[in-house]
Parts: C-alpha cells; sequence; structure tokens
C-alpha cells in the first residue's frame, strides 16, 4: 500500500517481471537462487488492474480452458483439465456465468466484478505458486470488491498459494484479510512491512509507539489511519521521517536478517528448471491459437458480414459498369477498360480488407501481450494463427467476387485455366491487402495511427501499379518501386490469366 505516485505498481511489476521500460538495479532470487524470469512465468500468476480478455473469443469456461491447455504442463490429459478448471471455477464463483460470453468493458458481455474474476481464475487454472494482483478492487463498488476479495482470500486460505496485492484505500473487512503488510511512501522508501496481525494489532502497536501520533479511534479503519498519519504533512508537524524512524526500528533488522539468510540456497536443493521455455511443443501453441482465432471470428459475425456485403455491392457496381467489357478484347481501348476493372476491384476491395481488419487485430494486440508475457506462447503461432484464420473468409470473399457477380457479368472467357488463374490472383490480392492491414497495426501504437500508416502507403502503391502512369512513362529512377508493388503485380497477373492463349 502506499500514497498515489508510491511506486506500488512499479515494485510489483518489477517482482513480477513485467516491467519493460525504465531503469531496473537490484537482484531478485528465488530461494536463494538468481530469478529467471521464463522459469518465473512459469510458475507465477499475474492480475493486471484492467481486465484484459478477447470479447468475442469464447464462453468463461472457454477462456479457462484455453489458458489451462497452454499453461499447464503436457503430461496433464483433458479429463484432468477440464476437472482442473471447473474446481477454479468454484472456487471463484463462477459456475453460473459458465456459458457467459465475456464481451467488451462496459459495452456488453460480464461486468466489471465478474471480468475481475474471470482475470483472476484465468490465473489460477495455471496453477502458480505466487499471483500478483495489481488494484484487484479498482472500479469495484464496495459490494463487487467484497466478492473479489473473497474470491482471493478464498485462493490463499484454500490453495496455499501466495497472493500479492497493491490495493488503495481498502474497508476493514478487505485490508484485515490480508497477513502482511508493505506500506510505502512517495518515492518508494518504506514506511512498514510486517504482519497485521489480529484486527491490524502489531501495525497500530508499531505506529502508537511513535512519539506524537495519535492513537487509532475506537471502530476506526486502520487502513485510513495508517494513511493519515502517515502523510508528508503528519512528518512536517511532528518533524519525523517514517522511512527513517523504520530503518532504526527491530522489524527493520529483523526483515534485513531474513533476507540475508533466505538469499543463500538451502543445502542439497537445485534451481527450478524447466526443459523448454513454454509448457506446450510449438504445435500445440498453433493449434491452440487457431482454435481461440477461430472462435473469436465464428462468435463475431459483424466483421465477416461487413466484408462480404462491401464485397456484394462492390461487385455489383463494377460488374454494371463494366458489364460485357471482357469478351471485348478488339481495341487497345477495351484492353484498358478490361484492366480498368480489375485495377479498381484491386484497389478499392483491397483497402477496405486492410482497413476492416485493423480494429479487430488492435483488440486481440492487448490481449496478445498479456498472454505472451503469461509464457502461454510465442510470437509465431500467433501469428501463423491470424493468418491461417483469415484464409477461408477470404476464399469465400473472392469466390463470391469472382463467380456470382463479376466473372459472369464482365464476361471473361470460362476457359478452366482462365478462370481458376484469376482466382488465384484476386485471392491472393485480397490476401496481401488483408495481411497488410495488420501488420500495420503490429508495428504502430494504435489503429488510429495503423490507418494512417495504411492510407499512405496504399497512396503510394496506387500511383506506382503501373495503371494510372504505365511502367515505360514512370521516371528511370522509380522504376524500381514499380518492380516492388503488389498491386502492379496483381493487374499483371490479372491481366495475362485473361489475355494468354491456352
Amino acid at each position: 500500500m502506499g500514497v498515489t505516485g508510491a511506486g506500488k505498481t512499479t515494485l510489483m511489476d518489477v517482482l513480477a517481471g513485467r516491467k519493460t521500460g525504465g531503469h531496473i538495479e537490484g537482484s531478485i532470487k528465488i530461494s536463494g537462487y538468481p530469478k529467471k524470469q521464463e522459469t518465473f512465468a512459469r510458475i507465477s500468476g499475474y492480475c493486471e488492474q484492467n481486465d484484459i480478455h478477447s470479447p468475442h473469443i469464447t464462453t468463461v469456461y472457454e477462456s479457462l480452458l484455453f489458458s489451462a491447455w497452454l499453461r499447464l504442463a503436457p503430461e496433464v490429459d483433458d479429463r484432468t483439465r477440464k476437472m482442473f478448471v471447473e474446481e477454479i471455477m468454484d472456487l471463484v464463483e463462477l459456475n453460473t456465468l459458465k456459458a457467459a460470453i465475456v464481451g467488451l468493458p462496459g459495452i456488453s458481455g460480464l461486468s466489471t466484478e465478474q471480468r475481475k474474476r474471470l482475470t483472476i481464475a484465468v490465473e489460477l487454472v495455471a496453477n502458480p505458486s505466487i499471483i500478483f494482483m495489481d488494484e484487484p478492487t479498482s472500479g469495484l463498488d464496495a459490494r463487487a470488491a467484497a466478492i473479489v476479495m473473497r474470491t482471493v482470500r478464498n485462493t490463499a486460505v484454500d490453495t496455499g498459494r501466495t497472493v500479492v496485492c497493491t490495493i488503495h484505500q481498502p474497508s476493514i473487512d478487505i485490508f484485515e484479510a490480508f497477513d502482511e503488510l508493505f506500506l510505502m511512501k512517495r518515492g518508494g522508501e518504506e514506511i512498514y512491512v510486517g504482519p497485521l496481525g489480529r484486527h491490524s494489532c502489531h501495525l497500530i502497536k508499531y505506529f502508537e509507539s511513535i512519539n506524537g501520533v495519535s492513537n487509532i479511534k475506537d471502530s476506526y479503519n486502520p487502513a485510513t489511519w495508517m494513511l493519515e498519519v502517515t502523510t508528508v504533512g503528519q512528518e512536517e508537524i511532528l518533524g519525523i521521517n517514517f522511512a527513517e524512524l523504520y530503518k532504526n526500528s527491530d522489524m527493520f533488522r529483523r526483515n534485513k536478517a531474513l533476507i540475508n539468510e533466505l538469499s543463500s540456497p538451502n543445502p542439497g536443493s537445485v534451481d527450478l528448471h524447466f526443459p523448454t521455455q513454454y509448457p506446450q511443443s510449438f504445435l500445440a501453441q498453433c493449434a491452440a491459437c487457431l482454435w481461440k482465432q477461430h472462435q473469436s471470428y465464428w462468435r463475431n459475425p459483424e466483421y465477416s458480414a461487413i466484408r462480404i456485403f462491401i464485397t456484394t455491392i462492390t461487385a455489383l457496381l463494377l460488374g454494371t459498369m463494366f458489364w460485357g467489357l471482357g469478351s471485348k478484347m478488339g481495341t487497345s481501348q477495351d484492353l484498358f477498360n478490361s484492366m480498368g476493372s480489375i485495377y479498381s476491384a484491386v484497389l478499392f476491395l483491397g483497402i477496405q480488407n486492410s482497413q476492416i481488419v485493423q480494429p479487430v487485430v488492435d483488440v486481440e494486440r492487448t490481449v496478445f501481450y498479456r498472454e505472451k508475457a503469461a509464457g502461454m506462447y510465442s510470437a509465431l503461432p500467433y501469428a501463423y494463427a491470424q493468418v491461417m484464420v483469415e484464409v477461408p473468409y477470404v476464399i469465400l470473399q473472392t469466390i463470391i467476387y469472382c463467380l456470382i457477380v463479376v466473372y459472369s457479368m464482365i464476361n471473361f472467357q470460362w476457359g478452366a485455366f482462365k478462370f481458376f488463374w484469376y482466382l488465384f490472383f484476386m485471392f491472393a490480392s485480397f490476401m496481401y491487402f488483408t495481411l497488410y492491414g495488420m501488420m500495420t497495426v503490429a508495428l504502430t501504437p494504435n489503429s488510429n495511427v495503423a490507418a494512417i500508416l495504411s492510407s499512405a502507403f496504399c497512396g503510394i502503391w496506387n500511383l506506382f501499379a503501373g495503371f494510372l502512369v504505365p511502367w515505360p512513362r514512370i521516371p528511370t529512377w522509380w522504376r524500381w518501386y514499380y518492380w516492388i508493388c503488389p498491386v502492379g503485380w496483381s493487374l499483371y497477373g490479372l491481366l495475362v490469366s485473361q489475355l494468354v492463349s491456352r
């Protein structure tokens, strides 16, 4: 605990290995051995202040099953894994929400308190030895906070796990549910590090023994009293420094002695080691990530429906505008008109694909950061799943565009060779635009910046595609870009697929 700016979350992030910025000094040891983050991630859980879950992936039960699938040892069979998930759901009181969709915070799905309990459950199914929780009661009313903290207490008492929390001004019941307190002042200095005792007796005895500190009133919240008497203003009034008092106390000396004792490994002990960085194999990670992405797409029909709708409307528009031009190849203008129909479809639908996919990927990106930091999987299986889940939807989009509408309305030749080449190049075009939209989200801070970046490059591709300015007329010093412009290759392949004789 501590006032705002004391460094509570920073300290816990450093201990949990989740701090990615800044300069970190010192050493962390686990049972006397230097901490290895890859190993520590396997035996620890971390509940962030913001409850981050895939909104459309699955039900509550399937979310827990996915976490257990990737974080439990491969020796655990499916039956045992499901039994363990059921036990965790019972522990955190989620049985009544087993089939509920997670949804978006404040919009659909679970409430804030239910999402908090799901966050705890997702970490518990990994069977960790220690769980870190950042402000588990943040944003909750008194009733919801009590439910969450009952879950936290059950976790510690019923399962024997260590729970480390940062918490801000808790009620008496919540405060006295904890066993020990690490109290900090602004700047990260310790004021009190020790046991609370029954009804916070040890904490109260320590501060009341300091000259000038007023005694706590009957039925007053010890957490509130503790923060009030240790403010900077009180330090100035009393002319003392609580951090210095702690460093000169017997409690500090006992803690230092305990640290020195635990900094050396026990004789005969060995450092914890896992043969692999991740609990599951690469193929198992790929299968789990693909299953998750499939569920996310299947339960988010708006994304696919909008894409198919735009494709159909665009195909009807282009088909009626370029009606029957595919069979007219007598003049250069006819050829240019056919090329215009291909160019319009590739560029317009391609840009739509890249823009529509960006918000979907952006929502899942924060979930990816959390799951990767937890040691669930590496980046490659996740990227593989994101690509593969798009394939059937892009195939459907291509078939709708080519077969049902455009190919018959524009009246390109119905030879199998020409048709399937046209189908292949349209599929490849739609696919690389979709992957380009994903890439821009991965390289930028948010979907807004990604939209700006992708629009800029799409404009450049439009210029160098070879349609507005034919390749022979492009200045020599810019012709190199024509050869790396993907739209240019799409136009080239689609046009040749219809002109070549077979």
